[in-house]
């Protein structure tokens, strides 16, 4: 079901097939991440003075905000090549000595998902970040023996959607680390009115706000969106996209305002109208909705959260006011949302204690069904 969403920020097919053309190729034409962007043009241009690789660099960040894009860049402005796999795709420490191995000097290695590398495989890459070298054991048992390969110096460009699952040794080993931010409306307009610009369509300003809005703070959303708005406009109109053919398409494609599909208003009217605003349990918000946990952790939750209008308690997922007021639904509670949310997660210790006390001694039944009750 995930990959048929418009708004999903997994690279899908048609985002591969498609992205080439839309990618900026310079610093300069790379929109949004001003920090980011700023500090590598000065580690970019002293590499290039003093004629050495860039140092290692890792981006992190959610998916779909230019990652792989920026590694693309990097290498275009250091004149060299870049060879690119991921960390899944790296299975033996062989398959990583070969891309190694057939890198010329200076050259930029990225690797996408980094965190998913083997363990085996990401030990083989210390000494290659380090020293430029593949330590190989050529052999089995007594007769095996360990060899040293140099091999050219080059850049490893990593990314990933999770930091933290990085090893130290590995994040240690990089001396350039950034953080990639959510894009605003602004900067989203901005993307969007250029690639409309190389795709060759014709859309005012209002539609570049308005499909903003609804692009989740991603690139990647962004571009898709505008991709199927140009359909509705060839097939509704002149091929000019105007307000009236974006929200007749926003509309048929079930994105409101905020950029939430069904699936996601689903979760919120779930959990509003049959759990009173929550808190209520990830599993059985699942089984509410017939979907799969890690569907909804993975690809609507952390939107929900970021918007505001889903949060999380100790007892689980609570809507807020904001949500509320999304949906067009009356906030019930007379307290604010940190009150509320207080409130929750002080029932949730109140009863953890209790069951600690009824394991510790079972003579005190009935001091814990008052404390229990008074909750």
């Amino acid at each position: 079901m995930d990959d048929e969403r418009i708004t999903q920020v997994r690279e899908s097919d048609d985002d591969i097939r498609d992205s080439g053309s839309l990618r900026p190729k310079r610093l300069d034409d790379f929109i949004g991440q001003s920090n980011v962007k700023e500090n590598l043009k000065v580690f970019i241009e002293a590499a290039k003075l003093r004629g050495e690789p860039l140092d290692h660099v890792l981006f992190y960040g959610p998916p779909g905000l230019g990652k792989t894009t920026l590694a693309g860049i990097i290498a275009n402005e250091l004149g060299v090549d870049i060879k690119i796999t991921s960390g899944p795709a790296i299975e033996r420490a062989g398959d990583l000595a070969a891309i190694l191995t057939n890198l010329n000097e200076n050259d930029v290695f990225f690797i996408d998902e980094i965190h998913r590398l083997n363990r085996s495989v990401e030990e083989v890459l210390y000494s290659a970040m380090e020293d430029y070298a593949l330590d190989i054991i050529i052999g089995k048992g007594p007769s095996a023996r360990s060899i040293r390969l140099d091999i050219a110096k080059f850049t490893l460009i990593g990314a990933t959607t999770r930091a933290g699952s990085l090893s130290s040794p590995l994040r240690d080993r990089f001396g350039v680390i950034d953080k990639f931010e959510m894009y605003t409306n602004e900067e989203l307009a901005q993307i969007i009115g250029r690639s409309a610009g190389l795709m060759g369509v014709e859309i005012d300003d209002e539609s570049k706000l308005l499909m903003a809005k609804c692009s989740r703070g991603t690139p990647r959303v962004a571009n898709r969106l505008l991709k199927r708005i140009r359909d509705f406009s060839q097939v509704m109109g002149d091929g000019r996209i105007t307000v009236d053919v974006t929200q007749k398409a926003l509309n048929q494609l079930g994105v409101d305002s905020l950029g939430l599909e069904n699936l996601d208003r689903e979760i919120l009217r779930a959990i509003i109208e049959r759990f009173n605003g929550g808190p209520v349990g990830i599993d059985t918000i699942a089984a509410s909705i017939g979907e799969e946990r890690v569907t909804i952790e993975d690809a609507y939750e952390p939107y929900l959260i970021q918007s505001g209008l889903l949060y999380r308690t100790q007892k689980g997922r609570m809507v807020s006011r904001l949500g509320y007021e999304h949906m067009g639904m009356e906030y019930p509670f007379g307290e604010d949302d940190e009150e509320r949310k207080s409130k929750a997660e002080g029932r949730a210790r109140s009863r953890s204690s209790v069951s600690d006390e009824d394991s510790d001694d079972n003579d005190n039944d009935e001091d814990i069904q008052i404390k229990f009750y008074n909750v």
